[in-house]
Formats: C-alpha cells, structure tokens, sequence
C-alpha cells in the first residue's frame, strides 16, 4: 500500500491511497470545514465520501512529469514506468501551481 498527503496551497486537503483495490481519494474533515476550501480539481468535487478508481486519477497522472524530465526521474530513483503512483511520489512533492504532494511513511503493520 502507498499512501500520500495532498496539499492545496499548503492546506492539507487530502490523502491518496494506493491499494490491492485501487486508488482511493477522500478529503480530509477539517479541510472541508475551512472557509472557501477549493476542490484540488474539477473532477474531484468537495464531498465528504471516498473517491475510488482502478487506475490513478487523471488530476494525479497529470501532475507527473512527461519527457526528458521523466527519463531522468526513472534514471536517478529507479522507478518503474509503470508504477504511477511511486513516480507521483518521489516526483510531485513542489510540483507547478496550488497542489503538491507528500509521502506517508508506513509501518511494517500497514
């Protein structure tokens, strides 16, 4: 399991869980009870119930980086191309504009 802080401008907004199911988005309760909050997109809408996907939401992938800038992500932490989620996490944590992304460490009993 992978497991991720998101933040909208500098708000902890959310967690983004990878699973055997899936991915799983739900925003966090005292973000929805902030004054204005702001959907960290328009495809996430502010709800209080659990997002769920088979693959990773499009906001997400898009947050990835694409090209040369990508190449050199594989190259220098290993990652599998196919792995999103783990390139989402060591690649988007200052990503350009109001949302970024930071990972949560597990314990061994998670």
């Amino acid at each position: 399991m992978k497991k991720a802080k998101i933040y909208m401008h500098n708000n902890w907004a959310g967690t983004l869980i990878e699973d055997d199911e899936g991915f799983h988005y739900t925003y966090e309760k005292e973000y929805l009870n902030m004054d204005n909050p702001e959907p960290i997109s328009l495809t996430l809408p502010l709800i209080p119930s659990k997002y769920s996907s088979k693959i990773l939401f499009p906001f997400f992938d898009g947050l990835i980086p694409e090209g040369w800038l990508l190449d050199i992500a594989e190259k220098n932490w290993k990652l599998n191309m196919r792995d999103r989620m783990s390139i989402l996490l060591v690649t988007c944590k200052d990503c350009v504009g109001a949302v970024s992304v930071e990972p949560i460490e597990l314990n061994e009993d998670e």
